[in-house]
């Protein structure tokens, strides 16, 4: 692609190319107008049939067969720096690799529609210099003020001088001052890179001169695996801080929303000003002026979930991508992909370095450690010396419960001795609302979502039952719809609502917080909460994944773990690597800040590798033990693997295709296909899916397979949908 700018200048109309933000993939030939100004990454507004369309120039000066007068031209060029040639290789790359249409790549860099907006641009007044040919009073005090700041706004100096807007616009005329457009004040100041630097413990000094040094030189990624609470935050921001000093941008990445407020307080302490954070709760104005000022450089730092990555910041340096092991940075909806490898993807593509940070590494990060693409920086102990927590299982196949109740008697024990200590307790189960399951003790009917193949959960709390998939709820009803027998309906299983309720039985004095995705308040709730927590005021936290991964609570000694084996029963690969990643993250909140600390687990299957790596604190026989698993089974990293899911309204319409996909595969080496078959979310919001799952070696290119598959089947029917998720992550 020809970056260069090509200003018209003659009489005579240009051609161009034109990426629409649609779902087509085809570029499109429009003319420019002599008196339009345009250049490669241009946004533009261009007619398409009978509507007005938005689109990025991506190709200059090209030919067509069709003459400029019966072309139709570009309407408008939008008030804002082109997008870079970078970044539309970029978007070319993802498209290619996710086999999405790059125009809905493109969308998502445009992320915002208020950036195509005309900016009100606000103008103010400024001295020129010399004096009017006629000096009054009046004049005398305006040049005496305005020559006190660079700027004023006319009404601020009216007021300020103590004159009328006819003496303000006389010394206009006369060229004694001028009208200028005020520059736009930037969202968050400049971070200082010398502001407050830390005190390294030796263990850390060294992984910071590593990490700065691997800086200064290009593009590189880096590993930084530490157990938790080794200070891995501290560690990063060194690097961060290096970056800054040479000048250009930094893109953190964090998995969940939830961490942005505690990694901005940290970057402010360490920094002297604030970053700019980016994600879906933020107001469209907000978006705006992060997108624009990250666009031109004003902004130096962006703290966001995974769709910052797809910014256009217009000198960027470094991304660092903390917690990269999460799920959480996999998108499965419209367009899959996972921002921790498309992070990777963008520092090649541009030249700088790349830094993924955890403390229960994926073990694809592990083995392209181990083949020496990665570079290794290790943080083996916890900072000031305090010590990781003892992990204990609690084997539930012996305790003898009550109907209704969840915890041990040991896991009780301990919570009421963490009470009398003054300390705190985090209990985690990994299910929002009161129970999963909702049935009719008389006829057996459960309550399933209409629109998908999930059961509703009750939720106490609001006083209804939920689909955890599509978001659909129906009120709570005491009378079966099935057999109409009356008060039949029992709950089956906790959520993290029922813990608190049997929790505030055993502790009515202790003051409890519930901490899930789906908590009323949202995001300032939820921050409230945190800073309670952090301050001593809660006494027991219960809380899903959301409280797992990236929190510090320096009263925190004991957690419990409600259902150990939860995560295990999962149709999943990556089942044991997830729940030990799970698993340490949430013990690791305990013990943080030099306390005692204690992980109990309760278990049904206290032998499985997974429960004896935990106790043992031993992560590296544990992985070696999975990725010798995982190569002997020729699953992933080891081989690849892609999913195509045909899904419709009508169910037999969606296996038909799905049918004709797999009789239409060509025969290619080393690539075999499964299915099709229901996927096991048979239906989802309403569409019947089926699966097909396309296995190869490391070599084979399942884009090209599948791009071969498309060509030799039927065209498909309007009404049916057809998604690919290479390297899937899920396989629901």
């Amino acid at each position: 692609m020809d970056s260069s700018e090509f200003h018209i200048e003659k009489k005579t109309s240009y051609k161009v190319l034109v990426l629409l933000l649609l779902p087509i993939p085809d570029l499109y030939v429009y003319s420019v107008p002599p008196e339009v100004h345009v250049q490669v990454g241009s946004i533009v507004r261009v007619p398409l049939q009978s509507r007005s369309v938005i689109g990025i120039v991506w190709l200059g000066n090209v030919y067509s067969h069709i003459s400029s007068e019966k072309m139709r031209s570009i309407e408008h060029v939008f008030d804002c720096l082109p997008i870079s040639r970078k970044m539309c290789e970029f978007i070319n790359w993802v498209s290619d690799y996710t086999l999405s249409m790059p125009g809905l790549i493109a969308r998502m860099v445009l992320y915002t529609p208020a950036i195509l907006k005309k900016q009100i641009k606000e103008k103010g007044l400024r001295y020129i210099g010399g004096q009017p040919q006629i000096l009054t009073a009046a004049r005398s005090r305006v040049i005496e003020k305005i020559k006190e700041k660079d700027i004023w706004l006319k009404n601020e100096l009216i007021k300020t001088a103590g004159v009328s807007p006819s003496v303000i616009d006389g010394l206009q005329v006369q060229g004694i001052i001028e009208q200028v457009n005020i520059p736009v004040s930037p969202m968050v100041m400049p971070p200082d890179p010398n502001f407050c630097r830390p005190k390294l413990e030796d263990h850390q000094y060294e992984a910071v001169r590593n990490l700065v040094a691997l800086c200064e030189g290009g593009f590189s990624v880096s590993l930084v695996e530490g157990v938790t609470g080794s200070g891995k935050t501290e560690v990063y921001l060194e690097a961060v801080a290096k970056i800054l000093s040479l000048g250009k941008q930094v893109l953190i990445l964090l998995p969940e929303i939830t961490l942005t407020e505690s990694c901005l307080e940290r970057f402010q302490s360490r920094f002297g000003a604030k970053a700019a954070e980016w994600h879906s709760g933020l107001s469209s104005r907000v978006r705006e002026d992060v997108w624009r000022q990250t666009m031109c450089g004003q902004i130096r730092v962006v703290i966001g979930a995974r769709s910052a990555l797809f910014l256009p910041f217009k000198e960027l340096g470094l991304i660092i991508v903390d917690e990269e092991h999460d799920p959480a940075y996999k998108q499965e909806d419209r367009i899959f992909y996972n921002a921790r490898d498309m992070s990777v993807v963008r520092g090649r593509l541009e030249g700088f370095p790349v830094i993924l940070v955890s403390a229960t590494p994926s073990i694809e990060s592990q083995i392209n450690r181990s083949f020496g693409r990665y570079h290794a920086v290790y943080l083996a102990q916890r900072y000031k010396g305090s010590v990781l927590p003892d992990v204990q299982l609690v084997d539930m196949r012996y305790e003898s419960l009550k109907h209704g109740k969840f915890l041990s008697s040991k896991l009780l024990a301990n919570i009421e001795n963490t009470l009398k200590k003054g300390e705190q307790t985090l209990l985690f189960l990994n299910r929002r609302g009161y129970a999963p399951l909702t049935l009719c003790r008389v006829c057996g009917y459960r309550f399933q979502c209409p629109d998908c193949s999930s059961w509703l959960v009750e939720h106490r709390s609001s006083n209804d039952l939920r689909c955890h998939q599509c978001g659909y709820v129906e009120p709570k009803r005491e009378t079966c719809p099935e057999c109409e027998s009356c008060n039949c309906m029992i709950a089956c299983g906790p959520g993290v609502e029922r813990i608190s309720e049997e929790v505030e039985s055993y502790f009515p004095q202790a003051h409890i917080v519930i901490l899930s995705s789906d908590m009323e308040g949202g995001a300032k709730r939820f921050r409230s909460q945190l800073k309670a927590i952090a301050k001593g005021n809660v006494d027991i936290v219960i809380g899903t994944q959301l409280i797992a991964k990236g929190h510090n609570f320096p009263r925190m000694s004991l957690v419990g773990v409600v259902d150990g084996d939860l995560s295990l029963s999962n149709v999943d690969l990556r089942a044991a690597e997830r729940t030990f990643q799970l698993l340490s993250q949430v013990v690791g909140r305990a013990g943080r800040f030099g306390l005692t600390s204690l992980g109990l687990i309760q278990v049904y299957d206290p032998e499985h590798p997974v429960m004896q790596a935990l106790v043992s604190g031993d992560s590296k026989a544990f992985y070696e033990c999975e990725i010798y698993e995982r190569k002997k089974a020729l699953l992933p990293p080891f081989t690849r693997l892609a999913a195509v899911i045909v899904s419709s309204r009508d169910r037999q319409e969606a296996e038909i295709y799905a049918q004709e996909l797999r009789k239409n595969s060509p025969k290619a080496s080393g690539i075999l296909v499964f299915g099709p078959a229901e996927a096991p979310l048979a239906l989802l919001r309403g569409l019947y899916r089926f699966r097909l799952l396309i296995h190869g070696t490391r070599q084979a290119s399942l884009q090209a397979f599948i791009k071969a598959m498309l060509l030799h089947s039927p065209k498909k029917p309007k009404s049916v949908n057809v998604q690919f998720d290479i390297d899937p992550q899920s396989f629901l």
